[in-house]
């Protein structure tokens, strides 16, 4: 592995995290927070689970701890804590946890050659590199910035990696109805 992989992986997880904090601009209070799936899915709370995945994989990992106790994974904490944010919980403050953990996390991605060695004891393999928890990250992340996507779509439409460029066939609102009303059909047919 190279510096050049290790920037290529790092690239791409920065990339996914500006995504997900553009899924949480110019949304109100209860929209950032609401839950839109039958499993609470909601924006804040994809935000509060990433900052814990940030700062465990990119910290104790590696003995570097994140230097803020994060209480969201703690034993006796509320169920899934950190999938939701409480009404107490700011989201500045939410938004700010992340930054920090991503910052902690980059801080440790520049530091280590991509093959320093690492311990993720609750994997059945515990002992890594830190070129395998990039990969691992970059994963996740991905997979987590799609639920944004998909929840910010439900809320306002807004989808796609940033606000200039949402990824999609050019389409105005009529050409989605129309494109849905295709899917649906095609859907409906293939199962008789």
């Amino acid at each position: 592995m190279s510096d050049a992989q290790k920037k290529q992986l790092h690239d791409y997880l920065v990339e996914s995290r500006e995504a997900l904090r553009w899924k949480t601009e110019g949304l109100s209070e209860y929209d950032v927070r609401r839950p839109l799936t039958p499993t609470g899915t909601n924006l804040l709370g994809l935000v509060k689970h990433l900052s814990i995945v940030e700062a465990s994989y990119f910290g104790a990992t590696f003995g570097r701890p994140f230097p803020r106790h994060l209480p969201w994974w703690d034993d006796d904490a509320p169920e899934e804590a950190d999938m939701w944010a409480t009404a107490e919980e700011g989201r500045e403050e939410i938004l700010g946890t992340y930054r920090e953990a991503t910052e902690h996390a980059d801080e440790t991605i520049r530091s280590l050659a991509i093959d320093a060695p690492g311990h993720v004891s609750w994997w059945s393999r515990p002992d890594v590199t830190l070129h395998g928890v990039l990969v691992h990250v970059v994963a996740e992340t991905a997979r987590h910035v799609g639920h944004a996507d998909i929840v910010r779509e439900l809320v306002d439409g807004q989808v796609g990696m940033r606000a200039a460029n949402s990824n999609l066939a050019p389409h105005d609102g009529q050409g989605w109805v129309d494109h849905r009303a295709r899917v649906e059909a095609a859907a409906r047919a293939a199962s008789g």
